[in-house]
Formats: C-alpha cells, sequence, structure tokens
C-alpha cells in the first residue's frame, strides 16, 4: 500500500506537470512554430535536460538512494544527512567547475550536438547563444535531484514530485509576460532560456525548505572523498547509461534529426512531450517509488516484499501504460491538431509530428518497464548489468536511426528509438529472471494478457469512436477541442469496462490509495 500510495503521489504531481507543460508547449508552438528559433530553443532546452538526466536524475538517484536509505535504515538519521552534506558538496564542486567549462566550449559542442545548424545562417549562432544562458540550469536542478533523494528515502513524495511543475509554472509566466509573440521570435526564444535559468534557481529554494522541514536540511560541508562519496562516485558512472537509456536515444535522435530536414528538431521534441504524459505519469512515478521501496525491503532482508513489490509495479504500469500507447496510436493527428495547431504550427506541422507520435507510441510500454526494472538491479547495488544491455541497446539504437532515417525521415529516428527501448526492456528482464529476481506471481500472470486484452479492445473502440467524431474534429477549434475530449473520455470508459469485465483490475485494488499512512517508514 505504501508502494501505490507513493505511485499515485509522485503520479499526480506529475500529471499537473504535464498539464501545465502541455499549456507551456501550446504558447511556445504558437510563437514559435517549428522553425529555425523553435529548434534552437529545443536544442538549448534538451541540452542541460540530458545531463541532469544522466548525471542527476538517472545516475545520481539510482546511485544515491539506496546508499542512503540503507545508512537511515541501520545508523540513523545523522549519518545519513552527514553522507547527504558530503555528496551535496562534491556534487556542487563538480558541476560549478564542469558547467563553467560547457560555458568556453559550446560552440564547438554545438557542431556535436546539431551538425545540421549549419546549413542555415545564423542557426549555430543562436542555438549556442540560448544554450549558454540555459545551461546552467543543470547546476540547481542536479542539486534538486539530491534533496529529491532525500525527501523519497524518507516516503515523502509530492514536494520532490511538485518541482517539476515550477519549472512550467515560470516558463508559462515567462512567455505570458514577457515574450512579445507579436514581434520578433527571437525575442520569445532568449525569454524562453532565461526562463529556464530562472526555473533551476525557484526549484532549489522549493527542496531547501522541504528538507528543513523534513528535520533532514542538506547543505555544504567540507567537500571530502569519503569512502561512501567514492562508493557514490563508482556507481555513477555505469548508471549514467543504464539508468538514461531514453534521453540517450533523444540526443542521438536530435543529432540526426537536425541533418534530416528544418523543423524535424521541433517534430519530434513536440512529439515526445505528448508521449511524456503517459510515460511521466506512470514510469516515473513507479521508479521514484520502487527504488526506495526495494531498497529498504532488500536492507531489512525481505525478499519476499520485495517480489510483491516488482509485481505490483509492473502490474500498475502495464495497467494504465498500455492502453495510453494504444490510444496515441489510434487518435495522434487529433492530439497533436487540438494541442498545438494554431498560429505559425500549421496543418502540415501537425501531420509530421502526429506521424512521429505514433512511432514514439510503438515503445512507450517498454520505455515504462525500464523505468520498472531498472530498481531491481540498483537496489541490489548492481550498476553493472543496465549499463552492459544499455550499451548494446544504443549501439542498436544508432544502426537503426541510420537505417531508417533514410526511409521515413524523423518518423524513422522515433521509430528506432521505441525498437532499441524494446531490446533494452527484454535484456533487463531476462538478466533479473536468470538471477531469480523476477518472478511473476500468480496475479500478475493472471492479469498481465487481461490488460492486454482490454487495451486492444479499447483501441477498436475507440478507432470507432474517431470515426464517428471525424466531422467534429475537422470544425473549428473549439469543436475540435469538445470532440477530442469526447474520444479521450471515451477510451477511458471503454477501457475501464472491459478491465473490470475481463478482470484485468478492480476497483477495490485501488482502495486506501489516497490514505496518508500513519507511519510511514523513515519517520523519526
Amino acid at each position: 500500500m505504501y508502494l501505490l500510495k507513493a505511485i499515485t503521489t509522485v503520479g499526480g504531481y506529475t500529471m499537473l506537470s504535464r498539464v501545465l507543460g502541455f499549456v507551456r508547449d501550446i504558447l511556445i508552438a504558437s510563437i514559435l512554430g517549428a522553425g529555425t528559433v523553435a529548434d534552437c530553443f529545443f536544442v538549448a532546452f534538451r541540452f542541460p535536460n540530458l545531463f541532469r538526466r544522466l548525471f542527476a536524475e538517472g545516475a545520481f538517484a539510482a546511485a544515491f538512494v539506496p546508499i542512503f536509505s540503507n545508512l537511515l535504515e541501520a545508523e540513523g538519521r545523522d549519518k545519513a544527512k552527514a553522507f547527504a552534506d558530503q555528496a551535496f558538496s562534491v556534487l556542487f564542486v563538480i558541476l560549478a567547475f564542469f558547467v563553467a567549462l560547457m560555458e568556453i566550449i559550446m560552440p564547438w559542442a554545438m557542431v556535436v550536438l546539431a551538425p545540421g545548424f549549419e546549413a542555415v545562417a545564423g542557426k549555430m549562432e543562436l542555438a549556442t547563444e540560448l544554450s549558454r544562458i540555459a545551461f546552467p540550469y543543470l547546476l540547481f536542478i542536479s542539486l534538486v535531484s539530491l534533496q529529491s533523494g532525500v525527501l523519497n528515502s524518507l516516503h515523502r513524495f509530492a514536494a520532490a514530485a511538485a518541482a517539476p511543475v515550477l519549472l512550467n509554472i515560470v516558463l508559462i509566466a515567462a512567455m505570458l509576460g514577457f515574450a512579445d509573440g507579436h514581434g520578433e521570435a527571437t525575442n520569445a526564444g532568449h525569454v524562453l532560456a532565461w526562463g529556464v535559468f530562472a526555473a533551476g534557481i525557484v526549484q532549489f529554494l522549493w527542496l531547501i525548505y522541504h528538507c528543513r522541514r523534513e528535520g533532514l536540511p542538506v547543505w555544504f560541508a567540507r567537500p571530502r572523498l569519503s569512502d561512501k562519496v567514492r562508493l557514490l562516485g563508482r556507481r555513477i558512472l555505469p548508471v549514467v547509461f543504464g539508468a538514461s537509456l531514453y534521453q540517450i536515444n533523444l540526443l542521438i535522435g536530435t543529432i540526426l534529426a537536425s541533418l534530416v530536414a528544418e523543423g524535424a528538431v521541433s517534430y519530434l521534441y513536440y512529439a515526445d512531450r505528448v508521449t511524456q504524459l503517459p510515460l511521466g505519469v506512470v514510469g516515473v512515478a513507479v521508479g521514484t517509488a520502487l527504488l526506495p521501496t526495494l531498497s529498504r525491503q532488500l536492507a531489512g532482508g525481505d525478499g519476499a516484499a520485495a517480489t510483491h513489490s516488482q509485481n505490483r509495479g509492473l502490474e500498475f504500469a502495464l495497467l494504465l501504460t498500455l492502453p495510453a500507447a494504444v490510444a496515441l496510436l489510434v487518435i495522434a493527428e487529433p492530439i497533436v491538431a487540438v494541442l498545438f495547431q494554431r498560429g505559425a504550427f500549421g496543418p502540415m506541422e501537425s501531420l509530421a509530428t502526429a506521424q512521429a507520435l505514433m512511432a514514439y507510441a510503438t515503445g512507450l510500454p517498454a520505455y515504462v518497464l525500464i523505468r520498472v526494472l531498472t530498481p531491481g538491479f540498483f537496489a541490489r547495488e548492481d550498476t553493472k548489468t543496465p549499463v552492459k544491455i544499455a550499451a548494446w541497446s544504443m549501439l542498436a539504437n544508432i544502426i537503426l536511426n541510420l537505417i531508417l532515417m533514410q526511409i521515413w525521415g524523423h518518423v524513422g529516428i522515433a521509430l528506432a528509438s521505441s525498437l532499441a527501448a524494446w531490446m533494452n526492456a527484454a535484456g533487463l528482464a531476462i538478466a533479473l529472471r536468470r538471477r531469480g529476481h523476477l518472478e511473476f506471481d500468480q496475479r500478475f500472470s493472471r492479469r498481465g494478457p487481461r490488460i492486454v486484452l482490454a487495451s486492444f479492445g479499447m483501441g477498436i473502440g475507440l478507432y470507432v469512436c474517431f470515426q464517428a467524431l471525424a466531422p467534429y474534429l475537422a470544425g473549428a477549434e473549439s469543436m475540435r477541442a469538445m470532440a477530442l475530449a469526447g474520444l479521450v473520455a471515451g477510451g477511458l470508459l471503454i477501457f475501464a469496462f472491459l478491465a473490470q469485465i475481463l478482470g484485468a483490475a478492480g476497483w477495490q485494488d485501488f482502495k486506501g490509495m489516497l490514505k496518508r499512512p500513519a507511519n510511514p517508514p523513515g519517520d523519526a
């Protein structure tokens, strides 16, 4: 029940963040469209986000949480806090140096990240300028990730899960308050880049406050490479790849998309943003909640509880991800048109983005499975196996990209990413099964196939509804929005009905999720 409560808490705030993210992206699409300035900003934004996911959210959290949780369980808060302070200080020094270095070499970094921008006059220079403004976000958000790991280990998920909401609020405020939507688009690009910088500071201050409120303020100490900090460092490097395949594949896709055509980077960005809703709400929520839960259960020697948690994480992930993937395949075009088609973003951009969205949707369950399966390694302090599996998947991604982009352009890039994700998920599952760390219990074995059947049944029903509402989806903007809302509501009802009658899920499973545990693990 702790796990489901944590998943719903993280998922709820992530849902709010994704909704605000759509508002943000709707404003960006309306003002910037999918042209030169949009491409430049998305590269500038993705660059610090890439390193954040690699060195902070992915690697740092996966390596930090098991060590911190074990110290908290075995030696108490004082020892755990001392380790967190040391890690915070060492991380700050390393990142401050890294950010300063990247600011200096940014022009050369852009040549690697977006080589195709050289073909458009001024595009490489603008991308470099916006990246230099936005890149310090990495420093603040990485420290936020450490503080989030502390709170998550205490089973306090709300504040950390709410931090991304602040990013979207700041960027929306920047667009509404400062960007001149009727003038030069370049101005809006600069405003957004400065908004990213400011959002990092806001999120950092938010987590400082909540760590202090929980009685575990994390702050500067004299940087020292203690045994635990050295152990953390050794574990981070392999996890960089093992926990972050999705972001690495996006980076590879960005580099290759810059060579495909003008606007290809933007098409992939907008499609990825839609995919991020179910991926974030389900994948991030389950992965975030599962890692500290497994770490504590294994540290306490309760292997049966860890197996149960792993199965419930898989079940909950598939229950929400499979129908989402099917829905994105069936109604990709109206989703993109309603969300983004206005202002500088026209029908041609909508079609190109919808095609990329369908390709990403085929890999959505795999991305979520990766999020659910990797904690099974990290909680057992194995950071090497996932990187080996991810390395092969990345190699396959590069090869598939080079082949499929020749056939389908930017859509081939998205499809290659999805295929590589399935390879990664399969490799993780096989490795866990061989070690006896992934055993499907009777409930999951019974419900898994029924979830698949209910999802495909929903897809058929959704397609019928799509055809019936086609005239309304081609009408005025308000009519399109209402028709899409009807499609989404219809799909949810169809899936809920099928899941219930097929036995894929029962309403009673979710009772108690909204109840806060009286004394969650980690309370003083």
